[in-house]
Formats: C-alpha cells, sequence, structure tokens
C-alpha cells in the first residue's frame, strides 16, 4: 500500500473515532422511536411510522430509517446499533470524496499532486464540525451526504467517459438520496447537468439524450416509494407525517419543499424558527453558523476564481483543461449557499453538512491548484499566500467570537497564519526548499485548527438530536426538553414480531420521562408523561393495540422508547397534523383498538379532542387523560 494510501487509512481512522467516541443517548427521539417501531412491525418498517401500530409515519422518506433499521434487527436496538451505521456513512463520504478528487485530478496534476489534493479534502471534510455532529446523530442528513457524494462520483466517470451508465448511476443515487429527504437531494441538480452538457466526451446531441435518459431514471428511482404509498388504499395505511391532505406528495412539494425556502404562507407549513439565524447573503458566516461549516467557505471563494482564470489562460495557450470538476464541485456548492442563505423557512445548522463534500473537494483542488501557480506562475503565484492569509484571518475572526472559549487558540492560530504567509512569501522570493515545507504545513494547520477544534467538541456530551452542532455552544441549541431522550437500550434488547413483547423493558432510568406532575411535565411542543402515567397506562391497557394516544411526536417518542409499545401522535411531529379526526377516533376507540386518550399535547387536536372530552369519561387523578372504552 502506498503512502498516500496508509495517509488515507489514517485520516478515515480519525474520522471513525469522532463519530463513534462515547457514542450515548437516544440521539433524535423523533427517528429513534420510528426505528423502534421499524424492529417490531415490517408495515411500521416500510412505510416509516412512528408508532409499530402504524397510524402516522414521520415527516421524510423511510431510507435512512431502514438503514439503522435492519441494524437494529441485526444486532438489537440500542444506541450503537442504531448511531454506528450514520458514522460508517460519514467515514465513507469522505474515502469517496478522496477517490472523486484523485481519480479526475491525477490527469491534469499528475498522481503525486492528485492524491495530495485527494487527502487534503478528505482530512477537511474529516474536520468539518457540523459534519462530525451530525454523523453521531440519527438524523437522515449523514445518508443523504453519502449518496449525493456518490452521485458526483458516478457523475465525475460520466464526464470522464462520456459513457451514459455512469450518468445513469448518477441519477439513481440522486433518487435514492430523494428517498432520504426528498427536495433537498435535487440540488446538486444544476452543477451535474451543466457540467455534464459543457464537459462530457460525447457530442451536443447525445449529451442531450443522455441527460434526458438520466432524467428518466431520475424519475423513477425517486418516485417508486412516493407512488406506493399515495396509491395505497389510505384506510390502511399511516397517515402521511407532516402532510396536510395524507399524500406523500403534499409533503415534497409543501412541508419539506416549498415551505423550507418559502417559509409559511409561501407554499408549504414548513415555515418555523430559524436555527441557523436570520436569512441573507451573510447567514452562514454569523455567529451560530460560522463555526460550523465557513471556516474554508473563502479558500474556496479563491481557488474558484483561479480555478476560472488557469482555465481561460489554459484555452487561450490551447493546453489541456478540465472544467468538469469544478463545475460539478463548485455548482455544488454554490446553490448550496444559495439556498440556505435565502431559505425563509425552517432552517437548522446540520442542513450545512450537504455543502461539506463540495467544500472539501475544492479545498484539496484549490490547494494543490494554488501550489501549481505558486510553482510556475508569475502573477498567480501569489494567490497561495493571500489565501492562505485570508483564511487563517477569518479563522481568527471566527475564534474571537467566543474569546472564553480557549481564549489562546485564536491567537495562536493568528500567529500560525502569520508565519505560514511569511515563510510562503520568503520561498518565492528565494525559492528555498526547507521554507517551503515549513510554509505548507503551517498553512495547513492554520487552516484546520480552528475548525478541528470546534469538531471535537460533540465527543464531550450527549448529542442535541432535533438540533445538533459543534463548537462552544454544543448540544445547547435546540428545542428544550426534545431530543435528549433516554440513553438508549441494552444491546441485544430487540422486540420481535409485529408487537412488543410482555417483557420488554426500558433502560434503567428511563420510566420517568417528567417531573411530580401524575399526567404532564414541562416540555416544548407538547408535555411529556410521567412515570406514574407510564405505569397506569401499562397495567390498564388490557387488548388495546396502541398504550395512549396522545398530542404530539413528542410525547409519542418518549413514550415508545421508554415502554416499548405503540403510542398514537395524533398531530405528528409538530402536533398540527390533522391525521386524527372525530370520526377515526370514533373508529379505534369502538373497535377497542384504543383505550386512552391524552389531550392537552401539541398545538392541534380541535374537534378531535372536542370529541374525546364529549364521549369519553376523564381518569380520576390523571389530569388529561381521557378513557374511551
Amino acid at each position: 500500500m502506498t503512502r498516500a494510501r496508509w495517509a488515507l487509512a489514517g485520516v478515515l481512522a480519525v474520522a471513525l473515532v469522532l463519530y463513534t467516541w462515547a457514542l450515548s443517548g437516544m440521539a433524535n427521539t423523533y427517528y429513534s422511536a420510528a426505528v423502534l417501531s421499524a424492529t417490531q412491525s415490517w408495515k411500521a418498517f416500510f412505510f416509516g411510522a412512528l408508532d409499530a401500530g402504524s397510524f402516522i409515519t414521520v415527516d421524510k422518506p423511510p431510507l435512512a430509517l431502514w438503514v439503522m433499521a435492519l441494524s437494529a434487527r441485526i444486532f438489537g436496538f440500542s444506541t450503537w446499533s442504531m448511531l454506528v451505521p450514520q458514522a460508517l456513512a460519514g467515514v465513507a463520504a469522505i474515502a469517496v470524496v478522496y477517490s472523486a478528487v484523485r481519480r479526475n485530478m491525477s490527469p491534469h496534476f499528475g498522481e503525486r499532486r492528485a492524491e495530495a489534493a485527494g487527502l487534503v479534502a478528505a482530512l477537511a471534510m474529516t474536520l468539518t464540525p457540523i459534519t462530525v455532529a451530525i454523523n453521531r446523530d440519527n438524523n437522515p442528513d449523514t445518508l443523504l451526504v453519502l449518496l449525493l457524494t456518490v452521485a458526483a462520483w458516478f457523475c465525475l466517470e460520466a464526464l470522464r467517459t462520456g459513457r451514459m451508465r455512469w450518468l445513469l448511476l448518477s441519477a439513481v443515487f440522486v433518487g435514492l438520496g430523494f428517498n432520504t429527504k426528498m427536495l433537498q437531494a435535487y440540488l446538486v441538480l444544476p452543477a451535474f447537468a451543466l457540467a455534464y452538457l459543457f464537459c462530457a466526451r460525447a457530442t451536443v446531441v447525445r449529451r442531450l439524450g443522455h441527460l434526458l435518459a438520466a432524467g428518466a431514471v431520475l424519475v423513477v428511482s425517486s418516485a417508486w416509494w412516493m407512488a406506493i404509498v399515495d396509491l395505497w388504499p389510505a384506510d390502511s395505511r399511516p397517515y402521511v407525517g407532516g402532510s396536510t391532505d395524507n399524500s406523500v406528495w403534499d409533503l415534497v412539494v409543501g412541508y419539506n419543499g416549498l415551505g423550507r425556502i418559502f417559509g409559511q404562507g409561501g407554499g408549504g407549513r414548513a415555515g418555523g424558527p430559524s436555527f441557523g439565524g436570520e436569512s441573507g447573503a451573510g447567514r452562514l458566516f454569523n455567529e451560530v453558523m460560522a463555526g460550523q461549516i465557513s471556516w474554508l467557505l473563502p479558500f474556496c471563494a479563491i481557488a474558484l476564481l483561479l480555478a476560472t482564470a488557469a482555465g481561460l489562460r489554459a484555452r487561450r495557450s490551447g493546453q489541456a483543461w478540465s472544467w468538469g470538476p469544478w463545475l460539478v464541485w463548485g455548482g455544488w456548492l454554490a446553490v448550496h449557499v444559495v439556498v440556505f442563505s435565502f431559505s425563509s423557512g425552517t432552517f437548522h445548522p446540520y442542513y450545512s453538512t450537504a455543502m461539506a463534500p463540495a467544500v472539501a473537494a475544492l479545498s484539496g483542488m484549490g490547494g494543490v491548484l494554488m501550489w501549481q501557480a505558486y510553482r510556475e506562475a508569475r502573477v498567480l503565484g501569489w494567490v497561495l499566500p493571500v489565501a492562505v492569509l485570508v483564511t487563517g484571518g477569518w479563522a481568527f475572526a471566527v475564534l474571537r467570537r467566543t474569546p472564553e472559549w480557549t481564549p489562546w487558540l485564536a491567537w495562536v492560530v493568528l500567529g500560525i497564519t502569520a508565519l505560514a504567509g511569511l515563510a510562503l512569501i520568503l520561498a518565492r522570493v528565494r525559492r528555498g526548499a526547507a521554507i517551503t515545507v515549513a510554509g505548507l504545513v503551517l498553512a495547513l494547520v492554520a487552516g484546520l485548527a480552528g475548525p478541528a477544534a470546534y469538531a471535537v467538541t460533540p465527543l464531550q456530551s450527549p448529542i442535541n438530536g432535533t438540533n445538533p452542532t459543534a463548537g462552544p455552544d454544543a448540544g445547547r441549541r435546540g428545542f428544550g426538553g426534545f431530543g435528549g431522550g433516554p440513553t438508549g437500550m441494552p444491546g441485544g434488547r430487540q422486540p420481535a414480531g409485529d408487537r412488543p413483547p410482555a417483557g420488554f423493558t426500558p433502560p434503567e432510568g428511563d420510566r420517568s420521562t417528567g417531573g411530580g406532575n401524575p399526567g404532564f411535565s414541562g416540555g416544548q411542543g407538547g408535555r411529556e408523561v410521567s412515570a406514574e402515567l407510564t405505569t397506569f397506562l401499562e397495567a390498564n391497557r388490557g387488548n388495546a393495540d396502541w398504550l395512549v394516544a396522545v398530542g404530539s411526536a413528542q410525547q409519542a417518542s418518549s413514550l415508545i422508547l421508554s415502554t416499548g409499545e405503540p403510542v398514537i401522535a395524533m398531530g405528528g411531529f409538530t402536533g398540527s397534523d390533522p391525521a386524527m379526526t372525530p370520526a377515526r377516533l370514533e373508529e379505534l376507540t369502538s373497535s377497542g383498538r384504543l383505550r386512552y386518550v391524552m389531550t392537552g399535547g401539541g398545538r392541534g387536536g380541535g374537534q378531535a379532542t372536542s370529541w374525546v372530552q364529549e364521549n369519553c369519561t376523564a381518569v380520576e387523578g390523571q389530569d388529561g387523560l381521557y378513557d374511551c372504552s
């Protein structure tokens, strides 16, 4: 194995440690409950239902849940069986980025420089703070990044060879990304299509034909699960969580589509809090987002400008130049920057992990291109020291925003940046090999010391499952009480079959999800159920299919994880989904499938709550609980 491969193995080992060290907790309990339910029922597995009784689905397509649920079915439901597949997906994405950069830069830079570009890209992606945070979580973004990175690899192969099959495979993986997080997967399509249209080794007519064929494949690979669900009789499948009309199509264009971009009233219901700060050109550089993803954005911008200048210069001189990789990764980054900066709907910092492959690839490619210009060009040769100084200066500015957190680090980074810039300037004037090597090493340290410091912070405490971040405030930005969840099921304790076994018990200490109130305790988005009420429900459930019906998924998730029993979330994730109607309640309670209903949780309820209060009996001593038997 070559030294480059050994170095890559070392980088991947570091990534695996960062993504798996001291994993604990249930991460995002919303998805954890769905994973547990998927181990109990194949119907819940296919539809991505929150509960094993399959009353309502989560608000995303189920591909990421399938991966975690299969692991949990094999190894038993636990923190590790659920989160290790996520970590491995993150490591695999780094390897794919390395391969894509090396293979496509080799013809232009030579094998050694291409390997260097790939290694820098792999290291940059490994140390991207928000990527470390999300790869320790169970949100679908980790799998989305892997699928899109593989799609980029196939797209680049299509550009190199002009063969349609690679482009079709790229479309398949974007479609799989759609079945992971819907329309966000399509943000890479403009870059892929433009790169193929202008750079593929085929005639224009063949390129257009290949793109049309890829579009057809994309539709099929994207829509197959959606078509099955929407064509399935609604009365024999779960309600589509997050939709207004019980259809996946509404979820695609509304809650997970236009609503994310335009916010409330802009075509969807996703308008909500922006955990990443106000929308605008500076969002990715604000106090919340800067430490998550922005460290190398100035370097990438300079690299793209240099690539444009170098490409134009090569074209004038008749030299070989490949625009394809720059269009793929540069277009990927540009589209994400625009959409993430200006979207008005709900925006979480961890969405920006989708930018990490492009940032990493451009950092590796750009660094080697700058080095080549530094060695061979007069004017453009000064770009490398300038880029190093700008990148280090921005890192200093980001670190100084939290002067109470490792206050010495910002000044160390500034000092190393100054030394790196000085060394590269002196080496350019005097052509000293030792000074040049020192300058390059210092430049790498200056560019990655800040993100590396942020990247290790998620290892110090259980991740905030609903809004994972890295840095000084890691784990403290979230929904309040929702997301911490139970501490994990013991390995090997896996409920089997379509109903939890009688012997299923939660982890030690997880019986109570609330305080001393016998009915509810605090928690945003719906009050959580106390240990006393949980015990009452388990003792009196009888033969009902569900333990209880509650207002929202926040309440239901905690109960599902603490008891292993199906629980209905009448209003879905936000508590406002119109999933439960009086007619549906009457059907479930009259048939004996549901006995207890808890009111007061979530933002919805409406007619269903009124029906419960009019037709059911309040349980004495259990505030908000009604017996509908």
